[in-house]
């Protein structure tokens, strides 16, 4: 199993059952678990405490993942603009894929979760950062 002890990760959908879910996952991984459901709400959340990982559906009213996502992106990188975004969609076409990492996220994960896949994910994004970046997020 995984040990996500330390990892800081911020999911954002607007569907409470997929953030129970995902949530319940993470927990089990001994992950810190933040839950937003909306972009704006995320993003208050990232200015309280900057994530390691966020988990956004692309499909959410108002503010939708890519929205989230480019809002993020703006951000200075001490400010969270940085932070790695795996999109966690029911778009699932290759297509969906592709346009979802185009536009900025570090991965794509199909709903309905596969756990094993996702938390492989979440673990390869949280090496591929660097040592200093991984050790000086802001809390």
């Amino acid at each position: 199993m995984f040990d996500l002890a330390g990892t800081r990760v911020l999911i954002v959908d607007d569907d409470p059952i997929a953030r129970d879910l995902l949530g319940r996952i993470l927990l089990d991984c001994k992950a810190e678990v933040m839950i937003a459901g909306s972009g704006p709400e995320a993003l208050e959340m990232i200015n309280a405490s900057i994530p390691h990982v966020v988990l956004s559906d692309i499909g959410m009213p108002g503010q939708d993942g890519y929205q989230l996502l480019r809002e993020i992106r703006k951000l200075p990188a001490e400010r969270g603009g940085t932070i790695p975004m795996i999109a966690v969609t029911a778009y699932a076409r290759p297509e969906d894929r592709a346009r979802s990492l185009a536009c900025g996220f570090q991965a794509h994960v199909s709903k309905p979760i596969d756990s094993f896949e996702l938390l492989e994910v979440i673990a390869a994004t949280r090496a591929t950062r660097p040592r200093e970046e991984r050790e000086t997020v802001r809390t």
